[in-house]
């Protein structure tokens, strides 16, 4: 039966050995070519026996147009694009655009002669192309992750490159107030741009910073530090000295960056998806003034209190306007003078701190402004830590 479907073929299509062999790849084991060197050798034996003319390999294969014949030279154009960018990397895959006439082509011949154990031209395409590649480079073929794939366009003899991303992860410390967590208008400097600056010069990338929540401007964070990502989109450079980055990163004296380290996209996922405690302290002041009874009244009814807090609404233009409920696990009170006390929690993450002092004109319930039937609000506010997964 297979002689014969590809007997009835190569009546009708002037088919080179890659483009035989490949109607039936899926047929036993070796290279297409040399399948269809055999399929050929067997039909024309059989013709001569018969006293009837074999059918040769033609000089233009007329569905291919003998491109099988340039996978050296496309595989040194891979070489090549990779070698003048300097590119860094281990393994690879390949993988190529073939015009839709070709492919719609192959498709009408596979479904005419009803070709079950077939492959397309540019799976054959990739692996051969793959396997010059893997003998240049001295690196091998990663079909579950590689570093770079070739996208090769045998007929127009292009190359593109798709390079892997590379993931970090790390924890900040912002050490100052009045620097917003990524650019924003009226600030020079951000920690996403001062993070992302040395990371940017040594991968030759892109740097996109992604934050784990994240805190105001004139908020600082400090402790153990803020999760954070930094996604790198097409690194020449893989092998960077994350000790050196860290350094740069902390001379600005800032910033602080600890325990970086290199992440799968699906660990970054699960970092920028967790949610976690956070312990604050705020610098509280009360007009009317404050007493160290009132103090203890406000930590006795924030500790262990379930909040409902409407948006804020100074972040309304940007956040939904919902009631999320939040829990203030534990709280403590210290009074500094007539006016200040320091309020220290842990708190459910997505918990507005500044609202949980003001009341936000009953927005949030209860707050320190409705515990005390004063008006408070937050001069300042630190976070201290980020604590473990909720």
């Amino acid at each position: 039966m297979i002689m014969e479907k590809a007997e009835e073929m190569l009546k009708e299509h002037k088919l080179c050995n890659h483009c035989l062999g490949r109607a039936f790849a899926l047929l036993g084991k070796g290279e297409n070519r040399i399948r269809g060197k055999s399929i050929r050798l067997v039909i024309n034996m059989e013709r001569e026996a018969r006293g009837e003319d074999g059918f040769q390999e033609p000089q233009e294969c007329e569905l291919c147009g003998n491109v099988f014949k340039k996978t050296e030279y496309l595989a040194r154009l891979c070489y090549d694009k990779a070698s003048r960018l300097g590119l860094e990397f281990e393994g690879f895959l390949v993988g190529s655009r073939v015009p839709k006439e070709i492919v719609e082509k192959e498709r009408e011949i596979i479904e005419k002669f009803g070709l079950k154990y077939a492959e397309p031209i540019n799976r054959e395409l990739n692996r051969e192309i793959g396997k010059i590649l893997e003998l240049i480079l001295q690196k091998p073929v990663n079909k579950s992750n590689p570093d770079v794939v070739f996208i090769v366009e045998p007929y127009n003899e292009r190359v593109e490159l798709q390079i892997r991303p590379l993931y970090i992860y790390g924890r900040y410390r912002k050490l100052v107030r009045g620097i917003p967590q990524t650019p924003l208008k009226g600030f020079k400097e951000s920690v996403a741009s001062i993070i992302c600056k040395p990371f940017s010069k040594a991968t030759k990338g892109e740097c996109i910073f992604h934050g784990a929540g994240r805190e105001d401007v004139d908020v600082r964070m400090l402790g153990n530090g803020r999760p954070f990502v930094v996604e790198v989109k097409r690194p020449i450079k893989r092998h960077v000295d994350l000790e050196k980055i860290a350094e740069e990163i902390n001379k600005s004296g800032k910033v602080e960056v600890l325990g970086l380290r290199f992440i799968t996209n699906e660990e970054a996922e699960k970092v920028l998806t967790s949610n976690h405690k956070k312990e604050y302290e705020a610098l509280v002041y009360v007009e009317e003034g404050i007493s160290r009874e009132e103090v203890e009244k406000v930590v006795k009814a924030l500790e262990g209190a379930t909040i409902h807090q409407r948006t804020p609404r100074r972040v309304l233009e940007r956040r939904a306007d919902i009631v999320r409920v939040r829990k203030v696990h534990k709280a403590e009170g210290e009074l500094l003078d007539e006016r200040h006390f320091k309020l220290r929690l842990i708190a459910d993450g997505g918990l507005y701190i500044k609202e949980l002092i003001s009341g936000d004109k009953g927005r949030t319930t209860p707050s320190v402004s409705e515990i005390l039937g004063k008006k408070a609000w937050c001069e300042k506010l630190d976070v201290l830590n980020i604590l473990d997964e909720q």
